[in-house]
């Protein structure tokens, strides 16, 4: 140790900083900010003190550092973790590595492999590109029942898995456990996994819990069968003791509206049983989005319409266009796109048959302005039409995209469920570039800011430490995650300081991908990845996992 660094942890242990005698100096000290723990309680004013990629104390008094964070102002708490996000496929290619839209957020750990989405195998060609590139968040997964049905199956879905095949799904699932995955994801709702039955979940649910793994899930059929899709989770959680987590919940539809007050009661109930049941939301009135065309499933036998496949497929072309508008326009025509598209094609996933009119609402249209807050069956009614032909006759009529949300969800069920303590935020977010682009979901570059900003500052539906506890502590807790989520020593350097009089989501459904503001420093891993308001460049994330129990 050379004399300079002998007199810098000096000056530390004088200050009561500890684990500076190990060796190493305290790397960066943040002074004068409010910290919000993770725990819930009240901000404090105190300072902050990291060596190397942990925090050495969090308290008061001045010390002596490489570097100085002033965070005079602004809030000092716990990195996020966004327990839903769609970001780790794109950030596994070099120029989205940094994944700047998450870090804007203040977002410093996302679990990919939601839905049901990666198979062990998935989980490791990702994990090897980060660590050959580097990433600027930390990744956890969960390992995918669809990923793994997929995989043992191919394309012979519409079946229960013989006992050889649900054997290998088995191991499959304990591949991604010792890969370091927190536990199964499902996605019910879509294919493969909406042809699995309960008892198939649960025998890959027992193996997620042998290793002490969560349940996370896209529910069976949220929209048609709310309750009883919600009420499945705490089924296999029971069965396989472990806990369940109902992902992105939110009553979606018109027919469903204040129907979240029996789900509330359905988790209360089951955690007053022991049953350890928590949900995720993302901070929106609306879900997944589309243009009107994108709600328009083509049967594969009919003709005349490759461009427009090739379109839903590669993104809009003039040619495409053309096609459908054809189609629509013919009665026979009209009449197959209408059974495939409600009913899906031979028993297969669709957004009508999945979600339906009364839960799809206009979010922007320029050649219908006036339709903007619309649900497709209030527009259906108002013309007198079926609802397939109001939408076909919209298509015809419309020069530019119709977009909409396939999910709408009434703002005061929003609230209802975001002040319950067992749930989480989540964004259920993509990649998000910052651009003007209208593809996308605002959620991808705006949930943690619109939950800091516009449900906390302006609406008061929270409060601030307890809208950061939901993004820190509790994922962490839940998860098994113990060296992340407070500010504590000992703890990883994975903090957020950003600023609670300015913090604002900046995407909406017209310009989903803008980035937010507020988020001033963000470090991972005790790196600044976010300094003063601009990127780093630096890509110190790690790959999270599950730690074996005991």
């Amino acid at each position: 140790m050379d004399r300079a660094v002998r007199l810098l942890c000096a000056a530390f242990l004088v200050g009561g900083a500890a684990g500076c005698g190990a060796g190493e100096p305290a790397s960066l000290v943040i002074t004068g900010g409010m910290i919000v723990d993770g725990e819930g309680g009240p901000p404090r004013e105190g300072t902050v003190v990291i060596s190397g990629n942990a925090i050495v104390s969090v308290g008061e008094g001045e010390h002596a550092a490489l570097d100085t964070i002033d965070a005079a102002g602004l809030v000092v708490a716990p990195g996020f973790i966004d327990v839903h996000s769609h970001t780790p496929p794109a950030i596994a290619r070099e120029p989205m590595r940094l994944n700047e839209g998450v870090v804007r957020q203040g977002v410093t750990t996302v679990f990919g492999g939601p839905d049901g989405g990666f198979a062990p195998a998935q989980i490791l060609e990702l994990q090897e590109a980060y660590h050959y590139q580097g990433i600027g968040t930390n990744v956890a997964f969960y390992v995918g029942h669809n990923g793994i049905r997929r995989e043992v199956m191919g394309d012979d879905q519409q079946r229960p898995p013989t006992e050889d095949e649900l054997e290998v799904m088995r191991a499959l699932v304990r591949e991604g456990m010792e890969l370091g995955a927190f536990g199964l994801s499902t996605g019910l709702m879509y294919e493969p996994g909406m042809f699995a039955d309960t008892e198939e979940v649960i025998a890959l649910a027992l193996e997620a819990a042998g290793y002490g793994g969560v349940y996370d899930s896209h529910v069976r059929n949220p929209v048609h069968d709310f309750v009883e899709s919600d009420r499945e989770v705490v089924r296999i959680a029971q069965i396989a003791r472990l806990p369940g987590k109902i992902g992105h919940l939110k009553a979606v539809g018109l027919h469903n509206e204040g129907v979240i007050e029996e789900i509330i009661a359905l988790v209360e109930e089951a955690r007053a049983q022991g049953i350890r049941i928590v949900s995720d939301q993302y901070p929106y009135d609306g879900a997944a989005i589309a243009s009107l065309t994108g709600i328009i499933v083509a049967p594969p036998d009919l003709g005349g319409l490759d461009a427009f496949r090739g379109m839903q497929r590669q993104g809009r072309t003039d040619e495409g266009m053309a096609e459908l508008r054809a189609a629509l326009a013919h009665p026979g025509s009209r009449a197959r796109l209408k059974e495939a598209s409600e009913d899906g094609v031979d028993g297969g996933f669709a957004w009508l048959k999945a979600t339906g009119y009364s839960s799809m609402r206009i979010t922007g249209s320029e050649d219908y302005p006036d339709l903007v807050g619309a649900y497709l069956s209030e527009i259906a009614e108002a013309r007198g039409q079926d609802p397939f032909d109001a939408v076909a006759d919209l298509i015809i009529g419309s020069s530019r995209p119709v977009n909409l949300t396939l999910g709408a969800i009434k703002e005061h069920d929003v609230r209802r469920l975001m002040v319950q303590p067992w749930n989480m935020i989540a964004s259920d977010g993509g990649y998000a570039d910052g651009s003007d682009a209208p593809n996308g979901h605002p959620r991808s570059a705006g949930t943690f800011p619109r939950l800091l900003g516009h449900y906390v500052r302006e609406e008061g539906v929270l409060t601030l430490e307890e809208a950061v506890r939901r993004i820190t502590s509790l994922p962490a807790d839940f998860h098994g995650i113990t060296d992340r989520g407070r500010l504590a020593p000992g703890m990883r350097a994975d903090i957020a300081i950003f600023d609670p009089a300015t913090i604002i989501d900046r995407s909406d459904w017209d310009h989903p991908q803008r980035f937010a503001e507020g988020v001033i420093h963000v470090l991972v891993n005790g790196v600044a990845v976010l300094r003063d308001g601009e990127m780093t460049g630096e890509a110190p994330g790690e790959v999270v996992k599950l730690q074996p129990a005991g």
